[in-house]
């Protein structure tokens, strides 16, 4: 760890942001650090915002890995308007009822009718002693299991709850994810006031099932800022495009959709122009397997088609494999981390 230093003019003491996101696997690890917890008692906060500039559909576990101990409290936020608004996604303390005023509970607590509620857990902020113990997790399997199953086998069932209920396909939507870090681990229950270089965050890894951060550091308020560019991030991910395409490209320094079905725009969220037969849809998973396309059709009056949809995330049995489901791109990974005085 450097003997707990960090020092952003000296190559060898420097842990930019953009060591969250290279490559694992290198030995000695590499990793993010903050500054050190000098100005105890104010608190030390740091965010750390990835940016999608797009709408983004998650499809696996978020996760963090840290190389010093996991924070003793942590908030897991999420913004559907690029950042305008944030909500919680979860909570994460030592102690629930102190941090956060919340009674501790886990995702597997959670049911089908509690799928949303936003929870506060002590499962990720005790020390670590194993590498597993390194990791904090939002469960988006575990979720999905509610009604999927435990091994996601009645996959139908998922993608029928999701056609039919927004508010559970809004929960899994994202277009910006903020991770604020409120506490640092002490080890103790008294911070050593002598010894204060000691503390600090340092992470290794964050994996989020998207793709191009943005990199940047900076201060408060962000006005002083690095921008830190890293290519050739391999992210499997869906971006959302109203299943009405298989496939995005990154075009112009942003992410959008490879539009079918005669639609148009980032998301495919409209028709193309003389194809205003009838009103835009979002294409549906049902029937399952095959779902509803939902094509736009000419403005002028004609037969109105429902084609089996190629572009709905389920298998095609035309094809005999997934259709518009998980996809790889390279691209530039872009997020934003800043640090809070």
């Amino acid at each position: 760890m450097c003997n707990n230093e960090c020092d952003a003019s000296t190559e060898e003491l420097a842990h930019p942001p953009k060591l969250m996101f290279d490559f694992e696997g290198r030995n000695p690890t590499t990793f993010w650090q903050s500054s050190s917890w000098k100005k105890y008692p104010k608190p030390l906060q740091v965010n750390i915002t990835l940016s999608w500039n797009k709408s983004i559909e998650l499809t696996d576990d978020i996760v963090l890995t840290f190389e010093s101990g996991r924070p003793e409290q942590m908030v897991l936020e999420k913004s559907l308007d690029f950042g305008r608004t944030w909500t919680p996604y979860q909570f994460y303390a030592t102690d629930c009822l102190d941090a956060f005023t919340m009674e501790p509970k886990t995702a597997s607590e959670l049911t089908q009718l509690t799928l949303l509620d936003i929870i506060c857990t002590e499962d990720y902020s005790r020390g670590y002693v194993w590498k597993n113990d390194k990791t904090v997790r939002f469960e988006i399997k575990e979720r999905f299991a509610l009604f999927a199953g435990p091994r996601l086998h009645n996959m139908a069932s998922l993608y029928g709850q999701l056609d039919t209920t927004k508010k559970l396909r809004d929960f899994f939507t994202i277009t910006d994810l903020r991770i604020k870090l409120l506490k640092p681990a002490t080890g103790a229950t008294m911070v050593d006031e002598n010894n204060l270089s000691r503390y600090f965050y340092a992470i290794s890894d964050v994996k989020v099932q998207g793709r191009e951060l943005l990199l940047s550091a900076c201060w408060r308020k962000c006005s002083r800022s690095l921008i830190l560019w890293s290519r050739d991030f391999n992210w499997f991910k869906r971006c959302k495009c109203n299943l009405h395409a298989n496939s995005c490209v990154f075009d112009k320094g942003k992410l959008g959709c490879e539009c079918e079905h005669n639609t148009t725009g980032p998301d495919c969220s409209r028709c193309k122009k003389l194809y205003h037969g009838r009103a835009w849809s979002v294409g549906s998973y049902l029937p399952i397997p095959k779902g509803t396309a939902n094509i736009c059709i000419p403005s002028m009056n004609g037969p109105v088609h429902r084609a089996n949809a190629s572009s709905l995330g389920v298998v095609n049995r035309n094809k005999g494999r997934p259709a518009g489901s998980n996809f790889s791109i390279f691209t530039d990974a872009k997020a934003t981390v800043c640090l809070e005085k």
